[in-house]
């Protein structure tokens, strides 16, 4: 867990690792680029077993919003939406 603006949240890799407890090797993570251009990033998410989908997550983040942002915000949307998923 991680304090952000003093509310308590679990990682991305903490809810992986409950998703991968809950449901083990049978459960598929996808994710998929929405939308890319030169200022915004959308990335989905999905929790797929046996080809049904489970859960979806999205994630949109702004290449201006952060210096991390500027080279990575793909990265960022994709970490994003799996732990919205």
């Amino acid at each position: 867990m991680i304090n952000i603006h003093g509310k308590e949240y679990a990682t991305v890799a903490h809810r992986i690792a409950i998703f991968r407890r809950n449901l083990g090797a049978k459960a598929k993570i996808e994710t998929e680029v929405i939308s890319i251009d030169k200022d915004t990033v959308v990335m989905k998410a999905s929790g797929v077993i046996g080809g049904n989908v489970i859960a979806t997550g999205h994630a949109e983040e702004k290449r201006t919003a952060s210096r991390i942002n500027q080279t990575s915000a793909l990265e960022n949307a994709e970490t994003s939406s799996i732990g919205r998923m």
